[in-house]
């Protein structure tokens, strides 16, 4: 039922890799995202329980750290620039930046929320 996600990327750098967006969102007034993720992603079950269920979506809310990264996640730049922008845009407060972004960055992935590409 439950697939095990395999590591593809075995002997590629995290830090060269572009990450894509698989999920919609909503940016708030704030800034901050809001993950739009459906509950059921399966053929079987999207097929016969999304239409009956009252809520379809999961909501997701990220901090202003995490929104950031996210909106930045455009498949155009490498997780390496994402570092870099996090570090121009909070400074000390982001550090150690590589290690938190790709933290993130892996976890969105595990998740299903966003791939990762060359």
């Amino acid at each position: 039922m439950f697939k095990k996600k395999n590591n593809e990327f075995v002997g590629n750098n995290l830090l060269e890799l572009k990450p894509v967006r698989n999920f919609e969102f909503v940016v708030q007034d704030d800034s901050k995202v809001t993950l739009l993720i459906p509950k059921f992603r399966g053929k079987i079950l999207g097929k016969y329980l999304q239409p009956i269920i009252k809520r379809k979506l999961y909501k997701v809310n990220l901090d202003t750290l995490g929104s950031f990264v996210w909106s930045n996640c455009d498949g155009q730049s490498t997780v390496n620039q994402i570092v870099e922008r996090v570090r121009q845009q909070f400074g000390e407060e982001a550090e150690p930046a590589h290690e938190r972004v790709a933290k993130f960055i892996q976890h969105l992935y595990h998740s299903d929320c966003l791939n990762l590409s060359k």
